[in-house]
This record gives structure tokens, sequence and C-alpha cells, in this order.
């Protein structure tokens, strides 16, 4: 576990070792990482949004990566990925929770079944922001039947949405001076950030309990 934190916060440490060691085939593994990051519901813990900003960041350097090719390729793993999920969800409904899993914790299912009741269909592009409940959102609208056409539009519309947005953001500020002497503390703020839609919910409950 610690290893895996040490590889998320030291991204600009590794990938230039992973472009060297798998040359081209990295857009294939990177390609697998987002479809089980937002197509499996054992895999919520798989970088996203980090790994999506440090890309971009190489797209920029000698001999790193191609900026086109990543937007494209990520964009329709994300896009398969959900496409995945609301299928499992849909076939195989809760059943998947009714056992003792540490991978399928019931409170992942409710987490995101609050962003359901908050954002209603457009969770499915809202989700792509918040960890986990990216990954669950597509299972869940797959469990409650809703309506394929409707699926899709937001389902193309979020991953564009998200993997435009980081990748970019990466691409245009991940090579300033001031971002690459500091880029754990970067990515530690990525995270954060992507964490204030899940935890935002929770806050308001709690206040408006205090008032």
């Amino acid at each position: 576990m610690m290893e895996f934190i040490d590889i998320i916060l030291h991204l600009d440490q590794h990938i230039p070792t992973w472009i060297a060691f798998f040359g081209p085939w990295l857009y294939v593994i990177l390609f697998l990482i987002i479809f089980a990051e937002t197509g499996l519901v054992v895999t919520p813990f798989l970088p996203g949004d980090s790994l999506l900003f440090a890309l971009g960041a190489f797209t920029t350097v000698e001999n790193g990566l191609n900026l086109w090719l990543l937007l494209i390729s990520l964009t329709i793993a994300g896009i398969l990925g959900d496409t995945v999920n609301y299928h499992i969800g849909k076939t195989l409904g809760v059943k998947v929770f009714e056992s003792q899993s540490r991978f399928f914790k019931k409170e992942y299912l409710y987490q995101t079944q609050s962003f359901y009741e908050k954002w209603g269909p457009f969770t499915i592009v809202a989700a792509r922001f918040a960890p986990i409940v990216r990954t669950f959102a597509p299972f869940v609208a797959g469990i409650g039947g809703m309506n394929y056409r409707k699926f899709v539009v937001y389902n193309v519309v979020g991953a564009i949405l998200w993997v435009f947005l980081f990748i970019l953001a990466g691409h245009f500020f991940g090579n300033l001076p001031i971002v690459k002497r500091n880029f754990h503390i970067v990515i530690f703020g990525v995270i954060g950030v992507s964490l204030i839609p899940m935890v935002w919910p929770w806050i308001s409950s709690r206040v408006q309990r205090a008032r």
C-alpha cells in the first residue's frame, strides 16, 4: 500500500521510467488503467485525476507523451469503462453487495446513491470528478434502469470533460517551475479538490444539523 501511495504522490518521477521501459505499450497500459478505474467496481482505488494531470505534464517534454493520442485514447477508455459498468449493474444489480467482500462495500453504494439524489442523471457527468463515486455511478445507473440513450449522452460528455480538463491542465501548468518543484503537493491538491464533491454533502448536513 505504501508503495502504491508513493507512486501516486511521485508520478513525476515514475512516468519517465514507464515511458522508457514500456515505449508505445504505455498507451495500452494507461488505456487499461482508465478503463478499469471507471469500468470495474473492484478497482475504485486506481488513480484517475492525479494520473491524468501528471500525464498531461509529460506531453510537453522531449521524448514525452503524445497529447492527442492521450486525449483520444483515454476518453474512449472512460466511455467504454462506464458503458461496461452500466451493463454490469443492470445485469447483476445489488447482488454483488450481498457478500461481505472488502471490494463491494455498501458505503460506496450509499455515497453514490446520495450523489444521485443531489444531481439526478447529471451524476454520470459530475461523478467523473469524484473518486470512488466515479466508479460506482454507472453501476448504480444500471441498477436503476436509467434510460440508456440518456446515459450514453452523459457518459460521453462526462468522459470528454474529465479527460480533457485534467490532461490539458497538466499540459499547460504541469511544467511551470513552481509546479515542478512542488509536484507532490500539487498532486495532493488535485486529490483534495476531487474529494470535495464527496465530502461536501456530509459537511453541509452537519452544518444544517448544527443550526
